[in-house]
């Protein structure tokens, strides 16, 4: 963090912006690299989570991409997000919906290598499309590659997630059940992927394992590949790598030879910075200092996991976390400039009262939230901008991208 005095510079750094970390983001993908050597795992880059393509070059192994980084390709969950990481990050690109339409699996086609079926039934439907496809790409008729086909599971094997992020919380539509699957993985199909954890350890992740070993075995025997979802969180300090490794390795030796992690948040974790600045300060029943930024439609994930975001202000000269209510000078409640009511992002202590013009810089910011933002009440997105550096040089701010009215326009009609 000694280099946050960078975003000092109004001139160089709009307001909001958000600005992605690119040394925090090596030394991730430097983790990721270790595990896959270690394990012998592919990971692959969730696009859910972080899209930012800018910088893409930085994580993708593949060299037609200009790959300086180590993962093996993307996974969608949508046309457009496959489409966007065939074209931008390269290697394979793997596809989960819940549901497919007719026009989405058309064009699928000519994206994906592996797509992967929330349903037997929607598996049913598009198998004569997929074996078609395969066929023509076989025979030089048609561009693209083979595409090979999974199942998603749901092991009913719950971690304690958040509920609205627990796909294997009661009434879950995601993956089938142990109940729901025939003895035999049908013909046609190669995998299995399960998708169980949020922000999670090592051991989440084993005991997972072990309840999709005791309630798949016969259609685990039939595997040549396995995808153990998202949710690890490899690159938070203290995350037990070892067991990690060795979960792998376990299903690599028992089961299939072929093991992809799909981790969203580990990817960009800690890795980017949300720049605002204060507006106003009003008093109700506390003081409110009224940001540039908006949790409503810059920081959905705010309101809706719900938490609260770690923030920076300049205190002495110096970048400092502000601390919980009481812990320092002043008091106050930091909120969004949108008409929604609930548009608060939390309370905060800082060391003395906030002013109109004051920069604010909440942390880890790069995911979920980037691809989350909305232009509700015509509210423009913040810019995207990067901190980077030449080895043995520091750090410099670099803007990427500045939206304007057409963003919002466009969206409409």
């Amino acid at each position: 963090m000694d280099y946050l005095h960078l975003l000092q510079d109004a001139d160089r750094v709009p307001s909001p912006c958000f600005v992605i970390d690119m040394p925090r983001l090596a030394a991730n993908a430097a983790i990721l690299q270790e595990v896959q050597d270690r394990s012998g795992a592919r990971i692959l880059l969730a696009l859910k989570g972080f899209a930012a393509w800018g910088v893409f070059p930085r994580l993708t192994r593949d060299p037609a991409r200009g790959g300086q980084g180590p993962l093996y390709g993307t996974c969608a969950s949508s046309v457009d997000e496959a489409r966007l990481g065939r074209e931008s990050f390269g290697g394979e690109v793997h596809a989960f919906a819940a549901a497919w339409s007719d026009e989405e699996m058309a064009e699928l086609l000519t994206l994906a290598d592996h797509i992967t079926f929330n349903s037997l039934a929607q598996w049913q439907r598009f198998a004569p499309a997929i074996a078609a496809h395969n066929a023509a790409v076989q025979a030089g008729r048609a561009e693209g590659s083979e595409i090979t086909c999974g199942l998603r599971i749901n092991p009913e094997h719950s971690e304690g997630a958040v509920a609205i992020y627990n796909p294997c919380s009661p009434g879950s539509r995601l993956g089938i059940r142990p109940r729901h699957m025939p003895a035999n993985l049908p013909e046609g199909l190669s995998g299995l992927h399960w998708h169980t954890l949020c922000e999670q350890d090592a051991d989440a992740a084993a005991r997972t394992v072990a309840a999709v070993e005791q309630k798949f075995a016969p259609q685990l025997r039939a595997c040549r590949w396995l995808n153990m979802g998202g949710g690890h969180h490899i690159t938070r300090p203290g995350y037990d790598v070892d067991l990690l490794c060795r979960t792998v390795e376990h299903l690599r030796r028992t089961w299939a030879d072929r093991v992809y992690l799909e981790p969203g948040e580990a990817v960009a974790l800690n890795a980017g910075w949300l720049v605002a600045t204060v507006l106003d300060v009003v008093e109700a029943d506390m003081p409110i200092a009224i940001l540039d930024a908006s949790a409503a439609c810059h920081m959905p994930d705010v309101l809706e996991m719900p938490y609260r975001p770690n923030v920076m202000a300049r205190e002495d000269g110096r970048w400092q976390f502000a601390g919980h209510p009481g812990e320092k000078a002043w008091t106050c409640r930091l909120a969004g400039k949108s008409c929604l009511a609930g548009d608060v992002i939390g309370e905060y202590a800082f060391a003395a009262p906030l002013e109109p013009g004051q920069r604010l810089v909440f942390a880890d910011m790069a995911i979920y939230s980037m691809v989350k933002t909305t232009t509700f009440n015509g509210l423009r997105l913040p810019s995207i901008g990067l901190l980077d550096a030449a080895p043995g040089d520091a750090p410099s701010f670099r803007l990427l991208k500045r939206f304007g009215y057409e963003d919002f326009r466009c969206r409409l009609s």
